[in-house]
């Protein structure tokens, strides 16, 4: 039933990007980062590169954009990831549904969806730009026996002091998956800066008492 629900919603989206009139257009690109932090967790253990192929479409009212995004570990990491995802967007609010894949996980099979732990995870996240700031809330609602849920505030700091770099800073909180006991704690302080294709964010973890620092170039 999850296989066939998903495959609906990206079939929906190619139906209605092919045949609304907008303006389209393609992207592709790729990512190399010392490490792939995601939400507060070292995942993979090593540098790793990351491609993304993106269709984005114009709407009478707002926007959609069908992607595919993967994060491979350049040694012998773990947790190598490969993502498709569907975001509509409508002035500062986005909705997105993302299926996680780790393709290398012990017996990972592509259409493995499995509410106790199979090779997916499937999450609907919601977003909204304040202007001072902007807030997202995103849910496991499948793959993920602890229906975990994930709660971020970031803040841009961008101003004449910081000599043309884009700056921020995020405290999030989160439970299951994303804490080292599952129940609901701070996980993410960081501070990130960007200038033209090179960006640096240190992340502190104060939940499992762990830091780090990222850099990252994109192509």
């Amino acid at each position: 039933m999850s296989q066939r629900i998903l495959s609906a919603i990206f079939t929906a989206g190619l139906i209605v990007s092919a045949t609304l009139p907008a303006q389209a257009e393609v992207g592709l690109g790729a990512d190399v980062v010392s490490r792939y932090i995601f939400r507060g967790t070292d995942f993979g253990n090593a540098a790793t590169v990351q491609p993304s192929l993106t269709y984005t479409h114009g709407l009478a009212s707002g926007s959609l954009e069908i992607g595919a995004w993967s994060s491979w570990a350049i040694t012998d990491g773990a947790a190598n990831e490969n993502d498709l995802y569907a975001t509509y967007a409508n002035g500062p609010i986005a909705v997105t549904i993302t299926d996680y894949y780790f393709p290398t996980a012990i017996g990972a099979e592509f259409f493995d969806y499995d509410d106790d732990g199979g090779s997916h995870i499937l999450e609907v996240m919601g977003s909204v730009d304040l202007g001072m700031a902007s807030v997202t809330g995103a849910f496991n609602f499948l793959g993920d026996g602890e229906d975990s849920i994930y709660l971020e505030v970031a803040l841009p700091l961008s101003g004449e002091w910081t000599e043309g770099a884009d700056v921020s800073i995020a405290a999030a909180a989160g439970n299951g998956v994303y804490a080292t006991d599952q129940d609901f704690a701070l996980v993410v302080l960081s501070v990130t800066a960007s200038r033209d294709s090179y960006s640096a964010s240190y992340i502190l973890n104060p939940e499992s008492e762990l830091s780090f620092l990222v850099f990252g170039k994109s192509f």
